[in-house]
């Protein structure tokens, strides 16, 4: 999953020379906390609402408001924006985005071409909505949660046995985070499972592995039998 097809080509930005009150305004009017920075077209800084709100209570105590917005006004945005920012290429995946925004502890960063041409912008929201697709949450259903046997196979033993009861999958997503040596978890969204058969389909999944969990959010019933971390 490449980040041209999740990040956000709608990018408002902003010149060096702008006001802070007007990277303020733009900020509340589109309901964002980024703006990347232009000269000239090219990009040379990013300004977050973090940076303003630190512009903005620098020596507020001794201003009254007259004096502040007086001095919000005359602040440009070069000024103080972060230069030479953070950017990921637009052929990057958004496990290698996801990565950078938590090592740099930033909620989102600007994409660009291979001319280095901004072409969008990826935030921790369009990673929440690429987890949400991945995950097939949309089509709500049942997730079950199982600790398994690393090795070919153990996989399909699952997968088998959910088609045999006419249920259809959403996602299969598994990790080693938590598993024991020579296990993996892996997760499994099914749908379309009539509510009758339920009982019936968790006991012979039991038998093929260690169910950890199931959540059905037709009815938000939840079972949690396995604490890997406890």
């Amino acid at each position: 999953m490449l980040v041209k097809h999740w990040m956000s080509t709608n990018v408002i930005t902003i010149d060096e020379d702008d006001s802070m009150q007007h990277a303020i305004n733009l900020m509340k009017e589109n309901v964002i906390r980024m703006l990347p920075v232009l000269r000239k077209g090219r990009l040379i800084g990013i300004v977050s609402d973090t940076d303003l709100k630190r512009a903005s209570a620098s020596d507020a105590t001794l201003l009254d408001v007259h004096e502040m917005l007086y001095l919000i006004s005359k602040i440009k945005v070069h000024d103080i924006m972060t230069k030479n920012p953070l950017t990921v290429p637009e052929d990057y995946t958004v496990e290698e985005t996801a990565e950078v925004l938590l090592k740099n502890k930033i909620s989102g960063v600007p994409v660009v071409n291979k001319s280095g041409a901004l072409v969008g912008i990826i935030t921790r929201d369009d990673l929440f909505k690429v987890l949400i697709n991945l995950s097939g949450l949309g089509k709500k259903g049942v997730q079950f949660a199982f600790l398994v046997e690393d090795q070919p196979g153990s996989i399909k033993n699952l997968t088998d046995i959910i088609r045999t009861y006419e249920g259809r999958i959403a996602s299969i997503l598994s990790s080693y985070e938590y598993a024991p040596p020579g296990t993996r978890i892996v997760y499994i969204r099914i749908y379309d499972i009539e509510r009758e058969k339920m009982p019936m389909l968790e006991e012979e999944l039991k038998q093929k592995a260690k169910m950890i969990y199931v959540v059905d959010h037709r009815d938000d019933k939840r079972e949690i039998l396995l604490d890997l971390r406890a």
